[in-house]
């Protein structure tokens, strides 16, 4: 599951998976949840179109399906995402996330091989319900500004599209 602690604007994001007693916490970036929701989408779309609607994967997020809980605790942070993969299994029937650190070594000379993994994969089912989880998390931030899509903030908003104009009262 995704889900975010703090008020918007200060968010941090979180994705979570759970195998039995074990849950892993990793930090996300708000770009990287959004991202990982379209990807996801388009993934399962594209699986449904190249079998001919064979494969188990719902059209849409199946109407039982109610992923709107509050994130586990405890909330312990094991590395911050940097890159993600997205893979059908179809073997499994499976979409494999595959999410990477982000390497913390100032010359980038880290080998890929040592930076921490979290891999999970989600039937068709839950990866319809993780993308809508993921969409309703990251659409309940700030509203965007209708003319230049940057968030607007509750103390007031310069918009790079009116070049510091402001109208008066």
């Amino acid at each position: 599951m995704v889900g975010t602690i703090g008020e918007p604007g200060q968010r941090t994001f979180y994705l979570q998976a759970r195998t039995g007693s074990l849950l892993t916490s990793v930090v996300l970036e708000k770009t990287q949840v959004a991202a990982l929701a379209d990807r996801m989408s388009e993934l399962l779309d594209s699986v449904l179109r190249r079998t001919g609607g064979t494969a188990p994967v719902p059209v849409e997020t199946p109407a039982t399906v109610d992923d709107l809980g509050p994130l586990d605790i405890p909330l312990d942070e094991e590395f911050r995402v940097g890159t993600m993969s997205l893979t059908w299994l179809g073997e499994d029937d499976r979409l494999e996330v595959v999410a990477t650190a982000v390497s913390t070594d100032p010359e980038g000379e880290t080998p890929q091989d040592d930076l921490d993994v979290l891999t999970f994969r989600l039937t068709g089912a839950q990866a319809r319900a993780f993308v809508s989880r993921a969409r309703a998390v990251v659409a309940a931030g700030r509203p965007p500004c209708p003319l230049c899509s940057q968030p607007l903030d509750p103390a007031g908003h310069v918009c790079p599209r009116l070049n510091g104009f402001r109208r008066r009262a």
